[in-house]
């Protein structure tokens, strides 16, 4: 009779065992919650800042790319002339502004005043020789003729005197200010050309903003495209977002910094962790009026969680898991 009670016993507690294995130990522990979301991987569209056309493109779709490694090419020969006219250009600007700074030569100067002596007796001559036909012509011994061609080269002797003293005082006083000033604004004008045109001779060439995968490629070698136009369009490898909602009861369950578990369905087994980024606030997929307690359940709010080691298996818009603990702490 013991032995039967005994036996009754443990099958009793057997069955229970079994019940709260099927009822209570499968079942996901209060403190976890479960969330879901997708990859949402960014992704960048990079193209040439300048126009021409496509020479060279050293990517297909599918290549891994790193920060700063060429993409692309285009004929570089335009942006080249438009170099080589700015530096020569800039150069010729420097050489004057030189000269001016240094003032005249002294031997420009002496060829100067040699020019302003011949003037002046050149036109010392034509005075004299304008003065004796005046007399002469008051006594008509001359023609009106002579004396007309008189006051021509007197006037021209006259007109060359003053410009020779003009220049001589202007070479011993040197070049003035604001003419300094003049060709310094010149100089830096072509210095800014010179930029500009080196700018967008180096634009001729493609590089990758960061690492990533190449997406598409968008044209061909040969192809004319214009500033601004896509040639590749890139996603980046870091960092790994996972966009994913929670409902309006479960919002105070996650914030900033809070640590989440990862897991998808291409590798079945193994996690992943992350981090919450961001929390949107405002809600989504919501009716413009939340009327009844029923409808504001239904509310969901998107967050971000940055994927901590991703292992390059997660892909754009790939579903995944997210699991947290509701008290905030490590799962």
């Amino acid at each position: 009779m013991l032995k039967r009670i005994i036996l009754s016993l443990v099958v009793i507690v057997c069955v229970a065992g079994g019940v709260w294995w099927l009822y209570d130990g499968k079942r996901q522990p209060s403190d976890l919650l479960t969330l879901y979301g997708n990859v949402d991987i960014r992704q960048v569209e990079v193209g040439f800042r300048v126009g021409g056309r496509v020479t060279e493109l050293f990517k297909e779709e599918g290549d891994v790319v790193k920060t700063g490694e060429r993409l692309a090419r285009l004929d570089a020969k335009p942006y080249e002339d438009v170099f080589d006219r700015a530096a020569a250009q800039l150069s010729m600007q420097e050489i004057e502004l030189a000269k001016m700074l240094a003032g005249y030569r002294t031997e420009d100067i002496e060829q100067a005043r040699a020019t302003l002596n011949g003037a002046q007796a050149v036109y010392a001559n034509a005075a004299g020789n304008l003065r004796r036909l005046e007399r002469l012509r008051r006594q008509s011994a001359v023609a009106q003729k002579d004396l007309d061609d008189a006051r021509a080269a007197y006037g021209d002797a006259l007109s060359r005197r003053n410009a020779a003293r003009e220049q001589l005082q202007l070479m011993e006083s040197g070049y003035r200010t604001e003419d300094v000033e003049r060709q310094k604004a010149a100089v830096e004008a072509a210095r800014a050309e010179l930029a500009g045109a080196t700018t967008n001779l180096q634009d001729t060439e493609l590089f990758a903003p960061q690492d990533g995968v190449v997406l598409t490629r968008v044209h061909e070698i040969g192809a004319v495209v214009q500033g601004g136009q896509t040639i590749y369009a890139v996603t980046l490898n870091n960092p790994v977002w996972i966009r994913a909602y929670v409902t309006q009861p479960n919002l105070g369950n996650i914030r900033p910094g809070q640590e989440v578990l990862l897991s998808i369905d291409a590798t079945p087994g193994k996690t992943y962790r992350g981090r919450i980024g961001f929390i949107s606030p405002t809600a989504e997929f919501t009716p413009k009026t939340v009327e009844t307690k029923d409808v504001r359940n239904d509310l969901v709010f998107r967050f971000r969680v940055v994927a901590e080691d991703p292992d390059n298996v997660m892909r754009q818009g790939m579903p995944v898991t997210v699991t947290l603990r509701k008290d905030g702490g490590r799962p």
